[in-house]
């Protein structure tokens, strides 16, 4: 069962890119999230986690170049949010490869409630930027 699931009322931006890649990012979310609840190997959750983690940073990457291309006023406040999502995700991975942590299912309610919070209150916010 998913986690989350995009639909355009509650996490569209009307930026194309923005959408598209929020998309694959809920089914990378949803493909570990399933990893961990069904009980599968350590190893394919670690794959996973590496995998969701990479696009995850590629994506915030894409977002802050096309804000700051645009000349978005919030760019500071929104990259500090990523930021901190991305350092939370880095010490998360770097203890769970280290077999001191473990990925499970409030592992991916957290991730969903920054998602849940993030797309609406602060990528809805560049839409008129990025779309100028």
């Amino acid at each position: 069962m998913a986690l989350i699931t995009w639909t355009a009322g509650q996490f569209g931006t009307n930026v194309g890119f923005a959408d598209d890649e929020h998309k694959i990012l809920f089914d990378k979310l949803n493909k570990l999230y399933d990893l961990t609840t069904s009980g599968s190997q350590r190893s394919a959750i670690g794959a996973q986690l590496d995998d969701l983690i990479a696009y995850v940073v590629d994506h915030f990457a894409h977002e802050e170049k096309e804000m700051q291309i645009k000349g978005y006023a919030g760019y500071e406040y929104h990259k500090a949010e990523h930021d901190a999502l991305v350092g939370i995700c880095a010490g998360l991975q770097a203890k769970f490869h280290a077999g001191e942590a473990e990925v499970d299912e409030d592992v991916g309610q957290l991730v969903k409630g920054w998602l849940d919070n993030h797309i609406p209150s602060f990528d809805r916010a560049y839409a008129d930027a990025l779309n100028s």
